[in-house]
């Protein structure tokens, strides 16, 4: 099957069906998916000159007959680096002989994503260097946040306008940041502004500019957002609070790429990128008459939505660890980490108030914390239960587990190798482990551990 991108990159060619998990986790971290499932050829598959291509044959599903058929297929590009995943009843199976030579590596069972990138990103080496951006502040691995990466490296290098929507706190201005920091513009300004912070009278001179004297104090001509970002991107948080008036002279940049200063006549051309925000259903706003619709159709050509952190899951321990990691980078705290007891009542809570609520919380449970591991108390959150059918003995033995297997990373640098040494045990033990306590190694090997 074929797919279309914004130009070179990294490149999995697929032979099988990857899990819905593999195709998001492999989005999210860059990967560009050429999928060739059961029973079809090559055709179509258009590998562009400068990719940095990987082949990956997945033999979950498929008997000896079909290994064999796919192993040949596969064999049509010796010049990949290569890496298969066989189960166990088709490792030896004598059709395979001829690949798994070929294979640097190869898994005798099916691995969890995080062993798989890191699988693929070691055997394609260095990748060609790209800008992550804005993308490293946006911690999390959850289903929900794969999603969204993903959503961002896509639209990205695409010059439209793009909508944001999401609760309040969810971390708009963070994705918008992405959005240019990942873009064409990168090198260029972000200007973002807040339309629900500057009064209905200002607004027209704050996005627009004004000349001398056209109002009581104007002294002097003043360049507004648009005309300053000239070649970048302007952010729009709240859009749902501009004004009627502003939201008329908005419309025009977006249709015909110009402005006018207040108090004049004459047409400034302006480019930008527009990227709006807004927590209010702007349906809604229109129905109610305080949203044009051809501005929203106009706004709404890209849409990201952030997802709140109730549905992120797993991803709120590492959002918790990774603001105190960098508190600590900034302020003397005895705080390390988060006791059980903190960790249950952080993903018991609802967390109304999103990232900014738990980031706040975070801050000031660090500056009271009594000992190196935060607790509930600390955080102002109710105590939560311990998991059912767990014991308090059970979870401090899996917490210890957990503290020995993140220290020895951190010693190792993060290569899975060398803790595995340390550890004594095999890499794909370690793979098993930093799954089974939500610790995404290749994530940390990228960030030098902030997160955790």
């Amino acid at each position: 099957m074929a797919a279309v991108t914004a130009g070179p990159g990294q490149c999995v060619v697929w032979f099988g069906e990857p899990l819905a998990r593999e195709r998001k986790a492999l989005a999210a971290a860059g990967w560009q998916l050429r999928a060739i499932p059961p029973g079809r050829g090559r055709d179509g598959i258009g590998l562009r000159a400068g990719d940095t291509v990987v082949g990956m044959l997945d033999l979950r599903e498929a008997d000896a007959a079909a290994a064999g058929h796919a192993a040949q297929l596969a064999g049509e590009y010796r010049h990949l680096p290569f890496l298969a995943i066989i189960p166990r009843r088709l490792a030896q199976a004598p059709a395979l002989a001829p690949l798994l030579a070929q294979c640097r590596r190869h898994f005798t069972r099916a691995p969890d994503t995080e062993a798989l990138i890191a699988a693929v990103t070691e055997l394609a080496g260095p990748p060609a260097p790209q800008s992550t951006g804005g993308l490293d502040a946006l911690v999390g691995r959850s289903p929900a946040m794969l999603a969204t990466i993903a959503a961002i490296r896509k639209f990205a290098p695409i010059d439209l306008p793009t909508l944001i929507t999401g609760q309040t706190g969810t971390g708009k201005e963070v994705a918008a940041r992405a959005l240019h920091d990942l873009s064409p513009r990168a090198g260029r300004v972000f200007a973002p502004l807040n339309c629900g912070a500057i009064p209905d009278n200002l607004v027209q001179s704050e996005l627009f500019g004004h000349e001398r004297g056209a109002f009581t104090g104007a002294t002097a001509r003043r360049t507004g957002l648009f005309e300053a970002a000239h070649g970048g991107t302007v952010f729009l948080d709240e859009i749902g609070d501009l004004p009627l008036d502003a939201q008329t002279n908005l419309l025009r940049v977006l249709q015909e790429g110009t402005i006018e200063r207040v108090g004049s006549h004459q047409p400034v051309e302006t480019d930008v990128r527009v990227i709006a925000a807004t927590h209010v259903d702007l349906e809604q706003a229109i129905a109610a008459g305080r949203f044009r619709a051809d501005l929203y159709y106009r706004l709404n050509v890209l849409r990201l939505r952030m997802p709140p952190v109730a549905d992120r899951g797993e991803d709120i321990v590492l959002l918790a660890q990774h603001f105190l990691d960098r508190f600590r980078q900034l302020h003397a705290t005895r705080a390390r980490g988060f006791s059980a007891g903190a960790r249950r009542a952080m993903a018991a809570f609802d967390w109304p108030g999103n990232v900014r609520e738990l980031l706040n919380r975070v801050q000031r449970a660090a500056v009271v914390a009594e000992s190196e591991l935060i607790s509930a108390g600390e955080l102002e959150l109710p105590e939560a239960g311990p998991a059912p059918g767990g014991r308090g003995l059970d979870r401090a033995r899996i917490d210890a587990e957990r503290d020995m297997l993140l220290g020895c990373l951190r010693d190792s640098g993060y290569n899975v190798s060398q803790a595995a040494r340390r550890l004594g045990v095999s890499r794909m033990t370690v793979y098993r482990l930093c799954r089974k306590h939500q610790l995404p190694v290749t994530q940390l090997r990228r960030t030098g551990g902030r997160g955790h």
